[in-house]
């Protein structure tokens, strides 16, 4: 009995000592997440950047997968950093974006100005899609305005797609007390939108022009390329400029 009883205790001791090993283990594994992103370094941006600019940015969502943000905070290629980052938080009236909830935590603690975008379904709830965003964004002192992105008019009429994007705009509005930013490309744009919705921020991607998006109303972001690079991101991401100087910027940001 005596042999079997320091057996018993050495096994004992054994199973305790690799149960403490499994949960340090595990605990670093999770504590220390963020440090164990790969890290994705590049020579430069990878693109042409347009000239006259102070600032510039990118928007991210899913597609880029888990990113560094503290190495994307730090990258400087020709006195060019990434000043600000929209990032997709929801779609319709259900989806959140997979990567929301990391991204923002993440890019808030590597002190980037971040803003959140919703993807719009034309021809459903508009108030259900304002909905869906109202309860997942927090949108707090210094973000940058929400942005409605709308791209698509899935054949619903002239009529019933600008009273919807009108519908999401106002609720949004009323939730965060700020105007939101409208998102879209140019040909979307020239085609539903033109001479619509001036008095909202205008967000407008146009991949073909080099020194300005070549758009006859003011704007206040431009997404001029969706191929480029930054440390921490592994493949392409969209680039962005503001139009305005650190001064303008700095109003834009939510009081």
């Amino acid at each position: 009995m005596a042999k079997l009883n320091q057996k018993t205790s050495a096994n004992l001791y054994i199973f305790t000592l690799l149960m403490l090993v499994g949960i340090t283990t595990a605990t670093f594994y999770i504590t220390s997440a963020p440090f164990r992103l790969k890290r994705f370094h590049y020579a430069g941006f990878g693109i042409p950047m347009p000239s006259n600019y102070s600032i510039h940015g990118i928007d991210v969502s899913h597609y880029q997968s888990n990113i560094n943000w503290q190495d994307v905070k730090q990258m400087e290629y020709k006195h060019i950093k990434i000043g600000f980052c929209f990032i997709k938080a929801t779609e319709g009236t259900d989806k959140v974006d997979n990567n929301y909830i990391n991204n923002w935590y993440q890019a808030k603690q590597a002190e980037i100005p971040i803003g959140a975008y919703h993807f719009f379904y034309a021809g459903i709830s508009a108030k259900l899609q304002a909905e869906n965003f109202i309860a997942i964004v927090n949108l707090e002192k210094n973000d940058l305005p929400p942005v409605l992105d709308v791209e698509q008019a899935n054949d619903v009429s002239n009529d019933k797609l600008l009273q919807s994007i009108q519908d999401w705009l106002d609720a949004v509005e009323q939730a965060y007390q700020v105007k939101p930013i409208i998102y879209t490309n140019i040909d979307f744009y020239n085609a539903y939108l033109l001479d619509k919705f001036d008095n909202y921020p205008l967000w407008i991607a146009n991949y073909f022009d080099t020194d300005s998006p070549a758009i006859n109303r003011n704007w206040t972001f431009w997404q001029h390329s969706e191929s480029g690079h930054v440390n921490g991101i592994d493949g392409y991401v969209d680039f962005n400029v503001f139009s305005g100087d650190s001064s303008a910027f700095a109003s834009l940001l939510i009081k």
